[in-house]
């Protein structure tokens, strides 16, 4: 899928029309300003890792899910089709390894560059599980009140929804797999 600003005001626009939203019903359920909303499907700005995670959210969808398409196409996929989206304001890359129907398991490779974050509110946890699996560099998980700092090799399983961060306050990238099982 084409992760552009264009694309994903489109598939916004469409999957709220599809579910006979208005603009002020998808802010309601997503916490994310009516004006942001319509700059969005407008193409105005590019949206954030943690707005679309509220959008997703509101849609009852994964990231994955909202950037997506899901196709149930090859049993190989070479790295350069892999659908690659860059936070605007991060510039952190998430690129979608693996996502199908027929399977309810995500795999998600993320470059967090350094001394940034992000945010992930508990509402996008509802019905997922997920394993991070750190493969270069450092990565901290703040899942609440805990804070766990993992090096290369180390991963970690998410707990029961809680408001969350990915911090990378070094001074090189850290390269990071996610697991995603969905639970519906």
């Amino acid at each position: 899928m084409d992760n552009s600003s264009e694309a994903i005001s489109r598939r916004i626009s469409g999957e709220r029309k599809t579910l006979g939203w208005s603009l002020a019903e998808l802010a309601t359920r997503s916490g994310v300003s009516k004006a942001m909303l319509s700059k969005i499907e407008r193409c105005e700005v590019s949206p954030t890792a943690q707005v679309l995670l509220r959008i997703a959210t509101a849609f009852d969808m994964t990231l994955a899910e909202l950037l997506t398409e899901v196709s149930d196409e090859p049993h190989f996929q070479a790295q350069a089709d892999q659908p690659l989206w860059i936070d605007p304001s991060t510039n952190y890359h998430r690129r979608q390894v693996y996502l199908a129907s027929r399977l309810p398991l995500e795999l998600v490779e993320v470059v967090l560059p350094p001394q940034t974050s992000v945010a992930i509110p508990a509402s996008s946890y509802a019905h997922i599980r997920q394993v991070v699996w750190v493969i270069d560099g450092t990565l901290t998980v703040v899942e609440g009140d805990t804070s766990t700092t993992l090096a290369a090799g180390d991963r970690l399983e998410f707990g029961p929804p809680a408001d969350s961060a990915f911090r990378n306050g070094t001074d090189t990238p850290c390269r990071y797999l996610v697991a995603v099982l969905r639970q519906r």
